[in-house]
């Protein structure tokens, strides 16, 4: 079974210390390997979620994983490289995470690892659909939220919320704390020990499964 290396955390954590072009240029092996292993890693998180959600199949490695070089025109922080290897595994590719859930495998030294997924910062049309099946179909998503199981390895659904209710909608609807999210998130931490771990790869398949409600009520399913 592929795993996530401990040489993969290394480069990363070199790199974070090293953020510079010379110095990457330098260590471009180090990198080649580092990025072929999270890719390999990758496509059997992306062969198993296809057993879920047939409607991904046919999709690669590379329409799901971010480039290292960071987007530096409007920061202020000018590093060229990000210190962590990222992933977001939805129906079309990384291009859609604006459009449906999915589920997001990040790999950073210093227990920043994670499986995520959901819906951040949904579009205003794709915000106002999850709000009306809030409305309309609140007791299934309470439901899925409440699952013992989804709890425990979760915990609570995170995102930013609006002050009041949204347009349109009472103060004293039943589902009103659903209604004021403006994402609908849930992840799972690593520690540097646990990503590297023989354990890694069951426990994302792990929060898959239990994901897979919740990204189906967002996305309309």
């Amino acid at each position: 079974m592929e795993s996530i290396k401990k040489s993969t955390l290394e480069f990363l954590s070199n790199l974070k210390q090293n953020n510079n072009r010379d110095w990457f240029i330098a260590n471009k092996t180090s990198y080649l390997e580092a990025k072929a292993n999270y890719e390999a890693f990758v496509k059997i998180i992306l062969d198993k979620i296809i057993e879920y959600e047939p409607i991904m199949k046919g999709l690669e490695v590379k329409s799901c994983t971010y480039r290292i070089n960071r987007d530096i025109r409007f920061s202020n922080d000018k590093s060229p490289y990000k210190s962590h290897l990222g992933a977001f595994i939805v129906k079309g590719g990384k291009q859609n995470g604006d459009r449906y859930a999915g589920y997001y495998f990040h790999v950073e030294p210093g227990n920043n690892s994670m499986i995520a997924g959901g819906a951040y910062m949904p579009p205003s049309q794709w915000l106002a659909d999850i709000r009306e099946r809030i409305d309309d179909e609140g007791d299934r998503l309470v439901k899925i939220l409440s699952n013992p199981d989804f709890s425990k390895f979760f915990g609570s659904l995170d995102g930013e919320k609006l002050r009041t209710a949204p347009k349109g909608y009472p103060k004293d609807h039943p589902h009103i704390e659903l209604l004021r999210m403006k994402s609908f998130l849930v992840s799972k931490m690593f520690s540097d020990k646990e990503i590297i771990s023989g354990k890694c790869f069951d426990t994302v398949v792990r929060a898959v499964e239990l994901m897979k409600p919740l990204n189906d009520f967002l996305n309309g399913n």
